[in-house]
């Protein structure tokens, strides 16, 4: 039996000023980000993108990512809470993310982003899937650090005591099963599948398919949130939000295998009039 290292949540702390751990692997997230695409960019220039477009789509991402995050937690996992306490949705700095709800603010904020620019959906999503499971892992390696999102009892020999669960029980190391699936797994899998050109959607699909699944595996090992405990057929809350990923992952997989002539590029929409493309500017 193994005793998680309880580590101080805060890294660095100067002044009334604190860094803590969680705050730092979403830097890493991000800066992995820029320069897994930029990689991306370079083995794959036949896609069109370039340095300021990817610093454009971290800038739309990052705003999604927390804005949806947020409200996803508010909305899936304690609505009848937040109904009653409005003036704390925006308190992200209590604790409180949803990975599904940060995935829908992603998709609102590249939509947004490919329609400001004059450009194909798929081409962008396509573009930066490769590139975010490493981020997963790092956030997830903050739970790790955190002690926060343990998992279920065990009597595995690898099993952990949290001390902050209070309980003395061995349970799984959850958030680095999460890590090891959802982060390292996925981000091989789509690295070596967007080596080359795809017809568009065929790389977002493979990611909601292959983060479905992975995260669906997991659930069976991390506890149920305590105010939410087993759903519907024994299904936790990130299960269920996990079904609809997919599905959606591998319908598009299928749509997309039938428009093989279409490959994704970051070039305008031709569909737009000359003179209203804006598909190689900032914001």
């Amino acid at each position: 039996m193994l005793i998680h290292p309880n580590f101080d949540p805060v890294a660095l702390a100067i002044g009334p000023i604190a860094i803590r751990w969680y705050g730092l692997m979403y830097l890493v997230a991000f800066v992995a980000f820029v320069l897994l695409c930029r990689l991306h960019a370079r083995r794959l220039p036949e896609l069109g993108w370039h340095p300021r477009m990817i610093d454009d789509v971290l800038f739309f991402g990052v705003i999604g990512v927390i804005v949806g995050g947020r409200l996803g937690y508010v909305l899936f996992y304690k609505p009848v809470y937040y109904a009653s306490h409005l003036a704390e949705i925006p308190a992200v700095w209590q604790g409180g993310m949803s990975f599904h709800g940060g995935f829908l603010g992603v998709l609102a904020a590249m939509w947004w982003y490919a329609r400001s620019r004059r450009l194909e959906f798929w081409s962008v999503m396509d573009f930066i899937a490769p590139a975010v499971p490493l981020g997963l892992a790092s956030g997830r390696l903050g739970n790790f650090i955190n002690g926060e999102l343990w998992g279920r009892a065990t009597t595995l020999p690898w099993g952990m005591v949290f001390p902050q669960a209070g309980d003395g029980i061995a349970r799984h190391p959850s958030q680095l099963y999460q890590f090891a699936l959802e982060g390292v797994a996925l981000f091989v899998v789509l690295w070596v599948f967007a080596r080359r050109p795809r017809p568009a959607g065929a790389v977002s699909g493979l990611f909601l398919s292959g983060y479905g699944l992975f995260r669906f595996i997991a659930e069976f090992a991390r506890e149920p949130d305590a105010f939410l405990g087993l759903l519907a057929l024994g299904m936790t809350m990130g299960q269920w939000l996990s079904v609809p990923m997919i599905l959606a992952g591998i319908g598009l997989m299928v749509w997309s295998s039938r428009r093989t002539g279409h490959l994704p590029d970051a070039r305008p929409d031709r569909s737009i009039p000359a003179g209203r493309s804006g598909g190689r500017r900032g914001p």
